[in-house]
């Protein structure tokens, strides 16, 4: 099937939202609308929120179609988009690379969240609200957070309160709490329910000590307590009382605000960890490192790719080389400590080339939600041109104790041009993963098993053994 006759694919993890749909094709990323939706949508484009957010890049790009223009797959695709039927249809802005919260630091989730009451605080001025607070609505363009779902925004009807609420603690402010006052991880928790952090369950977390910390009392047990009082009365009942009372908007603002200020105010200093001084501490000699990244610079010049992936990209250093040469960079790394402080760098220098990630390539992402396709594996959300394995092949054969052909094998997976780098058995870092196993561990882990692996599976193009190290650089490419 040609690229110009190829239909346009619902996106899975849209169908919650009865008055809009999102589709993704060739040509582009569309939203289909109800009637409903379209009047909310014709608001927000009025709005000075639109506007606002739109020039800073904080909401995604968006234009509204006119049918006559659509290709025909675009249109034949929407034609039964919504059970209602389709009043209109908008044209998104394509992001580089989707992620999800699970995969983000810990400043990632925080600067997500503040866009999000942002965009809430001004939405409320202009008439609107926005009916959820997900932030599965929020991707990145390199370092900097864009709001996505234009769907979410309708306008705010008086006496009710903000729906929102529950999910913003659930998916924010709870896995932040946890973060930032106990250490304890979030993305994992995150990665298990696609509901996030419940009220509940982050109340079992905190102590009575911990009641007199910023916003635990009241958006964590005492919101637990509440929920548990109305999960017992009849279905709708506080619903209707809430309504009944007159919920002002001015309340939700309040809220809001106080969320803002919060949110603003926790942080999460993790310290060191076994991998976030790994650049100062290798064995590379000033030369060694140079005629790396010479080697590295010239692999992505000669492959020109749109999108790398830096596989165990620690400070980052090669995906910044990958960035120079024009490529968008995924940097994947599995240490918190090390995305939290690269992100931080990035963020401060306003990059959007290079997309911070916390993934274990051991245990990457997989596929979450109904069916199992609402949130999509790592490897489905857009395969790289090329892939930087630098430093990471020892780790997931020794570390993770995958043979060696299991690493060729995951490594052509990625049909994509790869810098690869092996360091012998001889190599200090190799031969200290190796102290702790017995003399017979890992007996596939050589060059030339290696190297007759890599032969099997890819064509190497250029091949450089770096000087006094031992360690062997290749540029591989696919074979057919």
């Amino acid at each position: 099937m040609s690229r110009t006759t190829q239909p346009v694919v619902a996106d899975p993890g849209s169908f919650r939202d009865p008055a809009s749909r999102v589709f993704v094709g060739p040509e582009g990323v569309f939203r289909a609308l109800s009637a409903t939706g379209l009047e909310d949508w014709r608001a927000l484009a009025a709005s000075a929120t639109f506007e606002r957010f739109s020039a800073s890049g904080g909401l995604i790009g968006t234009e509204e179609c006119r049918a006559a223009d659509l290709p025909t797959p675009v249109a034949e695709g929407l034609g039964a988009a919504l059970a209602g039927g389709v009043a209109g249809v908008l044209r998104h802005e394509r992001v580089p690379f989707v992620s999800y919260p699970y995969e983000w630091s810990f400043a990632m989730l925080r600067e997500a969240a503040l866009l999000q009451l942002d965009l809430m605080l001004s939405a409320l001025d202009d008439g609107l609200i926005l009916k959820d607070a997900s932030p599965y609505n929020v991707q990145w363009r390199g370092a900097r957070p864009v709001f996505v779902d234009v769907g979410s925004f309708e306008r705010l009807r008086e006496g009710e309160p903000w729906a929102g609420y529950r999910q913003f603690c659930s998916l924010y402010l709870n896995p932040l709490l946890l973060q930032a006052y106990r250490g304890i991880p979030f993305q994992g928790r995150l990665r298990g329910s696609i509901d996030g952090i419940s009220p509940a369950e982050a109340d079992r977390y905190f102590s009575a000590r911990d009641h007199l910390r910023r916003g635990i009392l009241t958006h964590v047990h005492l919101h637990s307590r509440l929920e548990a009082r109305n999960a017992a009365r009849a279905g709708g009942e506080a619903q209707r009382e809430v309504r009944e009372a007159g919920f002002r908007s001015e309340l939700i603002r309040a809220n809001v605000r106080r969320l803002r200020k919060l949110v603003e105010r926790l942080d999460w200093s993790p310290g060191s960890s076994a991998w976030s001084g790994y650049r100062d501490a290798n064995t590379y000699t000033d030369d060694t490192a140079r005629a790396k990244e010479e080697f590295v610079a010239a692999a992505v010049r000669s492959a020109a790719p749109g999108l790398v992936w830096d596989v165990g990209a620690n400070d980052g250093a090669y995906s910044r080389i990958a960035a120079a040469a024009g490529a968008r960079v995924v940097a994947l790394d599995s240490d918190h400590a090390t995305v939290d402080a690269l992100y931080r760098a990035l963020a401060a220098e306003g990059s959007e080339s290079i997309l911070p990630l916390v993934a274990d390539m051991t245990d990457p992402s997989p596929g979450l939600g109904w069916r199992g396709s609402e949130r999509a594996p790592l490897e489905g959300r857009g395969r790289p041109d090329l892939a930087l394995c630098l430093a990471v092949v020892h780790h997931l054969a020794i570390t993770g104790n995958l043979p060696l052909r299991e690493v060729v094998a995951w490594m052509r997976s990625l049909d994509a041009v790869v810098v690869v780098e092996f360091p012998p058995r001889t190599d200090p870092m190799v031969a200290r993963l190796l102290s702790g196993k017995g003399p017979d561990a890992n007996p596939d882990y050589d060059l030339e098993t290696f190297e007759a692996l890599l032969s099997e599976r890819f064509s190497i193009g250029r091949r450089e053994q770096l000087a006094g190290d031992g360690r062997v650089l290749y540029v591989a490419t696919p074979a057919a």
